[in-house]
């Protein structure tokens, strides 16, 4: 069985690639059950959460990735995240890989909002405003300037000094950033949110005409990233329904809160990579997308990792 670390994955999956490997894999389709998810108290008054996602094509491969989110571990100077995945045969159930979990979702979730801004964002957008300084905050930073023509990326943290380390090393890489102490919403073309935020950091009412959202955070019904104004406002489209409609706080806090109701959602990335959907449909139009995750995306980028080409 190989085993695929971080630089390995980094090196295998290329933001071109990886983002067309996805488009494909919505598209076609797999198998990939409503990911199970378990809570705990960490001991310390935080809240830690076992994620267990499967996904598999008959014939093909079949893949699980299992994550432990940990927020608390901020304050250990540890990541909060910790994952592997395990990829196997779907035949025989020979296990292939295993691959550094942290690495592949850091990826594989900045290339979906890559997918979904091809759709939504204005394609000349240069201001993009990073709210988050963690690992997919850096990988969503990267991913946007490797795409759009970006020529100036602010990062707000609730912690300046993470903030600023973030935007250091992104400079160090020839990237525009630049750590700020307040968020200028109306500056940005895009907002992408990337945080364990349980309190809404967007209003609505601070959004420009033809701004685009991009909502990563909020894994969980109890967190948010954006107010229920914010959603109103704009077009919003969502990796899947099922996951958004059950787990995607911003989207189930607005409902209960009467603000939209599910029919607000207007596509899914499935849509949108079939034609169903075009997106945006003028300059002026706000735009969001909603991601909590999707097993097919995991199981997309490590048949890629492993293979070296997209298995369809």
């Amino acid at each position: 069985m190989r085993q695929m670390d971080k630089a390995a994955i980094r090196a295998a999956l290329p933001w071109d690639r990886l983002i067309e490997a996805l488009a494909e894999m919505f598209r076609q389709g797999c198998e990939a059950p409503l990911r199970h998810r378990h809570g705990w108290d960490d001991g310390a008054g935080a809240q830690n959460t076992l994620l267990l996602m499967p996904a598999w094509r008959a014939g093909g491969h079949y893949g699980v990735k299992i994550v432990h989110v940990a927020p608390g571990n901020d304050a250990r100077a540890l990541p909060a995240v910790h994952a592997s995945y395990l990829l196997s045969d779907a035949t025989t159930g020979a296990p292939l890989a295993m691959l550094d979990g942290g690495e592949l979702t850091d990826r594989r979730t900045a290339a979906a909002s890559l997918l979904a801004a091809r759709y939504l964002a204005r394609p000349e957008s240069s201001r993009l405003l990073l709210l988050g300084s963690g690992r997919v905050a850096h990988a969503l930073a990267e991913a946007y300037a490797a795409c759009f023509p970006i020529t100036d990326i602010a990062i707000w943290s609730r912690k300046g000094e993470n903030a600023a380390r973030l935007a250091g090393q992104l400079a160090a890489h020839g990237m525009p950033a630049l750590a700020v102490a307040e968020p200028d919403f109306a500056a940005a073309d895009i907002i992408s949110a990337a945080t364990l935020a349980t309190d809404a950091l967007i209003p609505g009412a601070a959004l420009k005409p033809g701004v685009h959202l991009d909502l990563v955070g909020a894994y969980r019904p109890d967190m948010r990233e954006a107010d229920a104004l914010a959603l109103k406002r704009a077009l919003l489209v969502v990796d899947t329904r099922a996951g958004s409609l059950a787990e995607a706080g911003d989207v189930v806090q607005a409902i209960a809160e009467g603000a939209i109701a599910a029919e607000h959602v207007a596509a899914d990335l499935a849509q949108l990579c079939r034609g169903a959907h075009p997106g945006r449909q003028d300059a002026d139009q706000i735009t969001a997308f909603k991601s909590v995750g999707w097993a097919g995306e995991d199981l997309a980028a490590a048949i890629l990792a492993y293979e070296g080409v997209s298995i369809f």
